[in-house]
């Protein structure tokens, strides 16, 4: 095994490449070389750099310069002493470390202006790390590998090359100094939103006049009874039997977020409209922006408070409504905006209503009807042969066990009337809701107080709601916002903040994503780049001691496309150390 140089003239210039080879033989008659690990190009700046940066420790403290490279050419001859030698055979590579996807974070943090909003934010506080190195370290383990605080400070910190990327030691990722950083956050809220909101604006020119409005939990495990806002509610990810809290967000249609708010768990959505537009305003000011939410925010007293704002709004409408315009769906003269879809506008005295119908939309709903129908059916006729085979005469159990056919399929109980009569069931289809609900399929009635807007322009303003639930999606998912497991309820809205800055770098380099690699998903990415890591190279001196070479393992074809796309470098290669008393750690007896 052996250190290889590698020349190459490139523009007028030579360029020398080291590498780790190793000789292995092939064949009796051929020996073949396998490179081991890439060192780097080491021109004439980065060799005196190097040479420079390189010391010897000894046991009483003292530093020595030592060279390591005595062979290039036009190198003024140096002094024996200053000359360290190197046993080939005692290369050792320790410590492989995650780097790639964590340098992704900490620079799109960086390119955020994250690093500097959090200096200038917690700075001032005292601490034997800075602050804002703990909160960056929180957030970037959220994007890359999202798991509890104990986890970070037991195993994961250790495992990936943060040290380096932080500038510091093991100290950031203490237990008690992770859980008290989250009790720093929360007073920062108001400013962090108005610093992303310009970010959005200067790095991808995003613009707020659109708003899209939407909400979800998530649940606790644990009763959570420090936790104010904490109780029981309509749960979206079906845990009824735990506490929860609802989140409210606001994103753009590019799915930049613009704010969000914690509320109870049990909060019913219409109710959260007023609050959520009153905090806006106080962060970002009073404009004329569009609203779009779903039917479960809509009321009529919220799009008076609207209108009341000079707001505007495209909402959509309960699916009872869609009766009054039974004329309309049968008869209406229907624009054709796309293979599957249909509009038309039905005019109002200050509103517009849009009617739109979506074929796909009415195929699932019809596929889910006839689903519950049919099975329903063969329930109803397994129960009526039990009746007449006698196994089943007691007229409370037939009661209960129709019960249970109710609850169990309820959408199709809707089309049925069912009798019990003189020991013998019977059951009739109400054959005109079902050609009702066949009209009635995929079918939308939305609500607008914009003028001189196409009726393509507002359906496809409304289904830009499909970028907030792409949203949750991402911090339900990928950032692993459920459960949440924190009792103190400044930490438990710090860990929404945590998730929402973690999504703040997801969506930032989903946006970056669309220019260089637009078939290509953030986590894709990150996987890609989690296989690149940092690892330490250890040789044995002649004269005693060892020579640490911390590297960045080469890219592979796939991850060096990647970086051309982004127009991204990895950083340079760590410089090397020596050191006289560390090597019976590394070469155990």
């Amino acid at each position: 095994m052996y250190l290889k140089a590698h020349a190459r003239f490139k523009d007028g210039k030579r360029h020398v490449y080291y590498s780790l080879t190793e000789s292995l033989r092939v064949s009796r008659k051929r020996v073949g070389q396998r490179t081991v690990l890439h060192l780097g190009e080491l021109n004439t700046s980065q060799v005196e750099r190097w040479q420079r940066t390189i010391e010897a420790v000894h046991e009483d403290g003292q530093r020595q310069q030592m060279r390591l490279f005595t062979d290039r050419e036009g190198q003024v001859p140096v002094a024996a002493e200053d000359v360290a030698e190197v046993v080939l055979s005692s290369l050792v590579v320790r410590r492989p470390r995650r780097f790639g996807d964590c340098w992704i974070g900490c620079k799109l943090w960086e390119d955020l202006g994250l690093r500097a909003f959090w200096e200038e934010a917690l700075g001032e506080q005292r601490g034997e790390v800075p602050w804002a190195k703990v909160v960056e370290l929180l957030v970037v383990n959220r994007l890359c590998d999202p798991r509890s605080e104990l986890f970070i400070h037991e195993k994961w910190f250790a495992q990936t090359a943060m040290d380096l990327l932080l500038d510091c030691n093991a100290a950031v990722a203490e237990k008690d100094r992770l859980y008290r950083a989250l009790d720093r956050m929360g007073a920062h809220k108001a400013a962090l939103e108005r610093h992303l909101a310009n970010k959005w604006r200067d790095l991808f020119g995003a613009s707020f006049d659109v708003l899209l409005y939407d909400l979800t939990s998530t649940y606790f495990e644990g009763d959570a009874e420090e936790v104010e806002k904490a109780a029981r509610g309509y749960s979206r990810d079906h845990r009824p039997d735990c506490v929860q809290l609802v989140i409210a967000l606001v994103v753009t249609p590019e799915g930049f977020p613009l704010s969000y708010e914690i509320f109870a768990g049990d909060r019913a959505d219409v109710t959260t409209l007023e609050a959520m537009l009153e905090q806006l305003e106080a962060k970002h000011g009073r404009a004329q922006r569009v609203w779009v939410f779903d039917r479960g925010i809509v009321s009529e007293a919220n799009l008076q408070r609207l209108r009341d704002r000079g707001g505007q709004y495209v909402v959509g409408t309960p699916r009872r409504r869609l009766e009054a315009h039974e004329k309309e769906l049968l008869e209406g003269s229907w624009q054709q905006i796309s293979p599957s879809v249909q509009v038309q506008l039905v005019e109002q005295e200050q509103e517009t209503y849009v009617l739109a119908r979506s074929v796909d939309r009415a195929k699932k709903e019809q596929a889910m009807r006839w689903r519950q129908i049919r099975g329903l059916m063969r329930d109803l006729v397994k129960l009526r042969r039990s009746i007449r085979k006698g196994t089943l005469v007691d007229a409370d159990k037939v009661l209960m066990r129709l019960g249970r056919l109710s609850e169990r399929w309820p959408r199709g109980w809707h089309y049925v009337s069912t009798q019990w009569k003189a020991g013998q069931l019977s059951w009739q289809w109400d054959r005109r809701a079902l050609r009702l609900a066949q009209h009635r399929d995929g079918a939308y009635l939305l609500r607008t107080n914009l003028e001189d807007h196409s009726p393509e322009a507002l359906w496809r303003m409304y289904v830009q709601l499909t970028e907030v639930e792409a949203v949750f999606r991402a911090l339900k998912s990928d950032l692993a916002i459920r459960p949440i497991w924190h009792w103190v309820g400044p930490r438990v809205e710090a860990h929404v903040m945590v998730a929402f800055l973690g999504y703040c770098l997801w969506v930032c380099l989903k946006q970056k994503l669309k220019a260089a690699a637009p078939g290509l998903s953030p986590w894709q990415v990150l996987d890609q780049f989690k296989r690149i890591v940092q690892v330490e190279v250890w040789i044995k001196l002649k004269a005693g001691g060892a020579i640490c070479l911390p590297r960045i393992t080469q890219p592979e074809p796939a991850q060096a496309l990647l970086l051309h796309q982004m127009n991204w470098s990895l950083p340079d290669q760590p410089p090397p150390r020596i050191y006289r008393d560390q090597v019976a750690d590394v070469w155990p007896t």
